[in-house]
C-alpha cells in the first residue's frame, strides 16, 4: 500500500532521505541533446549553486549528491534542532533568502511600531516560516520549483519540468546511509561518463575530494564526515575509509551497468567486517527497485509498528540484519 510521504518523513525515525528528481522532457536537465545538438551541461552548476544556497538556509544538510542528464539524486539529512536557535529576524532573513515575505514583513523590518494583530500575524508566519525551513518537502519544492523556472525560460516553453513530486527512501541506518551515498556517488561511474570517483563531475565525491586537498568547487556545503567522535555533529564516518569503500564497491561489476573501476580489494572489508555479498545486493537494489525505507530489517518492522501497518515496501530486501550495523 502507497504511504503518504508525512509518514515515511520523520526524523523519530531517521533524519536521512534518499532523495531523486528526474525530467520529464526530451531535452535534458544536463548533457547534451542528440536530437538537437544543443549542450544543457551549464544546468548542472544551477543544481549544485542552489543546492548551496539551500543549504544556507534551510536546517537541512546535504550528505550526497550526483547530478546526472536526465535525473539527480541527493542525500539528505534533517537537522530541525538548528532551527531552535533561530530569533525572530534570522528566520525572515532565511526565508527571504527564497521569496520576499510580504507587506508585514517590510514594515516590520522598516522600524515601524505594529498593532498587536500585527504583530500577532507576523508571529504565525514566522512559526510557519521556522517549520517549513526544516521541512523536506519544501526544501525540494525550492529547488525543483527554481530550476523549472530557469530552464523553461531558457527553453522558450511553459509546462512541466520535472516527471512528478520527488521520490524518497528513508535511510534507517548508518549501513543503509553509507550504502546510498555509495550508490549515489558512483552513478557517474556506473553509467559509464566517468572513470574515477575524482573525475566524476558535479557529484559530492569529487568535491570532498578537492576540499580535502585545498581546492574546493562545488557543494561547499556538504555536511562534514567526522567519524566516530562523541560529539559528532557531521557524518559518523572517516574520510579515508570512506574513500576506500567508495573506491572497492566501484571496482566491482554491477549486473546491468556498464561502468566500473578497475582494482583490488582494500583492507576496509576487513576492519569493517562488511560481507561483500550482502553489500553488494544492496547496491543492486537501490537501482533495480524504488524501496520507500532502507535499513535493517529491525528498524523497518518498528517504523512500520509507528505508522501502524503490517508490512513495509522494503522489509524482503537483503539488507544488513541486526547486530552487523
Amino acid at each position: 500500500m502507497t504511504q503518504p510521504r508525512k509518514n515515511i518523513v520523520s526524523v523519530t525515525d531517521t533524519p536521512y532521505y534518499h532523495c531523486i528528481g528526474r525530467c520529464v522532457r526530451r531535452a535534458f536537465l544536463c548533457g547534451e541533446d542528440e536530437f538537437s545538438g544543443k549542450s544543457f551541461e551549464h544546468r548542472r552548476q544551477w543544481i549544485v549553486d542552489r543546492l548551496n544556497h539551500l543549504a544556507s538556509t534551510f536546517a537541512i544538510d546535504i550528505c550526497a549528491y550526483s547530478v546526472m542528464s536526465n535525473h539527480y539524486h541527493l542525500v539528505l539529512r534533517l537537522s530541525p534542532s538548528k532551527s531552535k536557535s533561530w530569533s525572530k529576524d534570522d528566520v525572515i532573513k532565511r526565508w527571504q533568502n527564497i521569496y520576499t515575505g510580504g507587506d508585514l514583513v517590510r514594515v516590520y523590518q522598516s522600524g515601524k511600531t505594529l498593532t498587536k494583530e500585527q504583530n500577532d500575524m507576523l508571529d504565525i508566519k514566522i512559526k510557519l516560516w521556522k517549520a517549513r525551513l526544516s521541512n523536506l518537502s519544501w526544501f525540494m519544492r525550492c529547488l525543483n520549483e527554481h530550476i523549472a523556472v530557469m530552464a523553461n525560460k531558457e527553453d522558450e516553453c511553459t509546462g512541466r519540468f520535472w516527471e512528478g513530486r520527488f521520490k524518497s527512501q528513508a535511510l534507517l541506518d548508518e549501513a543503509a546511509l553509507i550504502s546510498c551515498m555509495t550508490y549515489v556517488e558512483l552513478n557517474p561511474i556506473r553509467a559509464n561518463i566517468a572513470k574515477t570517483p575524482e573525475s566524476s563531475l558535479y557529484t559530492s565525491i569529487r568535491e570532498r575530494i578537492l576540499q580535502n586537498i585545498g581546492k574546493p568547487h562545488g557543494a561547499k556545503a556538504l555536511l562534514p564526515m567526522e567519524g566516530d567522535k562523541a560529539d559528532c555533529h557531521g557524518l559518523p564516518f572517516h574520510l579515508m575509509d570512506y574513500l576506500e569503500l567508495i573506491d572497492w564497491t566501484g571496482r566491482a561489476i554491477r549486473d546491468g551497468k556498464k561502468g566500473k573501476i578497475q582494482s583490488h580489494l582494500p583492507p576496509i572489508l576487513q576492519r569493517l567486517e562488511f560481507d561483500s555479498g550482502k553489500w553488494m545486493a544492496q547496491q543492486n537494489h537501490f537501482g533495480k527497485r524504488r524501496y520507500l525505507v532502507v535499513g535493517c530489517n529491525e528498524k523497518i518492522r518498528a517504523m512500520a509498528s509507528r505508522i501502524g501497518v503490517k508490512w513495509m515496501n522494503g522489509q524482503g530486501s537483503p539488507f544488513w540484519e541486526p547486530g552487523i550495523n
